[in-house]
């Protein structure tokens, strides 16, 4: 009798407590990613507080000014009314982006250019650690409030992939720290390669042009500013390309990185048509304008990477591509223009470490 009886608890407590059971794991597992993303949230604050006070400033001085950084926001406008959004959104970044760049020269006068935008840079990081650490704390604090089971299960099943974003972002402090250049910037550093040895000029707001020639086409290469952490404004850049200066462009090529899904090779290849850059959209946006009122043919092409690589100093695997890359664009140019052709070749990414 005794032994059946304890055959059968077990089976009772599930059916009573099952669901609690589960809450109890799902809470413990929660609060241990949560315990990892605080401590990554208090390493990129540490670490930009030291890679600041390394120009001279004391550390109480800056931590302050610092902990107001980190709780700046950007508010979008409002979209219930769709005509003129992009214009808007522009507007806003740009005030946005003057702001952060006055602060950090404020904070930092003795700074260069490059190596404010790569504070900016690793502010920017931290902030966005801040940002999720506070997100998923709040949650999962709802969810041990209000003993919600399901509440807890869904933020549990996308922690795995927060976790992994948190981790690319914390890869790529020391890139920043070191002005090394990082898996995104492979579109840039393409360009750059081409823009070797050749006249550079400023078309917009840190971002450079140069003027090139292949069998006959000339070439208008498009890149941000580097060394420096920009992505310029390769959107402006064409616009003024094409609408100030006047210059009737044939085709435009794209070089970005690309988010690889699992199971593909990192520094794979693809090609493609359209506008292939990420962001908040103003820049493809304007690509995109541009390239269907004057009817030219869009083609992009992407070098493959997860989101840890995108982020991180740049393996080995992407570097390598770059003259594979360049063979592909001089094909593409080869089949899909002819002598006389103007082509803009714009290279997408962060020029952290690159030049030009």
């Amino acid at each position: 009798m005794l032994g059946l009886l304890l055959f059968y608890i077990p089976f009772i407590l599930l059916i009573f407590y099952g669901q609690k059971i589960q809450l109890w794991m799902s809470l413990s597992d929660v609060s241990r990613s949560l315990n990892k993303l605080k401590l990554m949230k208090e390493k990129s604050r540490k670490e930009a507080i030291e890679f600041i006070s390394s120009f001279g400033k004391s550390q109480e001085n800056i931590s302050e000014k610092i902990d107001q950084f980190l709780e700046y926001f950007t508010l979008l406008p409002v979209d219930l009314d769709p005509a003129g959004i992009v214009k808007k959104i522009e507007h806003i970044m740009n005030i946005r982006d003057d702001r952060v760049r006055a602060e950090i020269k404020r904070l930092v006068s003795s700074a260069t250019d490059t190596q404010a935008s790569n504070i900016e840079n690793l502010l920017e990081v931290a902030t966005a650690l801040n940002y999720i650490y506070k997100v998923v704390r709040h949650y999962y604090l709802l969810g041990k409030k209000t003993m919600s089971y399901i509440w807890v299960v869904q933020l549990q099943m996308v922690l795995p992939q927060v976790l992994e974003e948190a981790q690319a972002l914390m890869g790529a402090i020391d890139a920043f720290k070191q002005s090394q250049p990082i898996g995104d910037g492979i579109g840039a550093m393409v360009v750059g390669k081409m823009m070797v040895e050749k006249e550079k000029k400023v078309i917009a707001k840190d971002t450079v042009m140069s003027e090139s020639e292949y069998k006959g086409r000339a070439l208008y290469l498009i890149k941000a500013e580097g060394p420096g952490g920009n992505v310029g404004q390769p959107g402006n850049a064409l616009t003024r390309l094409v609408e100030e200066m006047g210059v009737k462009i044939d085709s435009i090529i794209m070089i970005d990185a690309a988010l690889k899904l699992e199971g593909e090779k990192t520094g794979e290849i693809a090609e493609g048509v359209g506008a292939i850059i990420g962001g908040i959209g103003v820049d493809r946006f304007k690509i995109e304008e541009v390239a269907s009122k004057h009817g030219i043919p869009l083609y992009a092409i992407a070098i493959k990477q997860s989101i840890i690589e995108a982020i991180s100093v740049m393996k080995k695997e992407i570097a390598e591509t770059i003259d594979k890359v360049i063979g592909i664009i001089n094909r593409i140019i080869e089949e899909k223009t002819k002598e006389g052709d103007k082509i803009a070749i714009i290279g997408v990414g962060n020029t952290i470490g690159i030049s030009q």
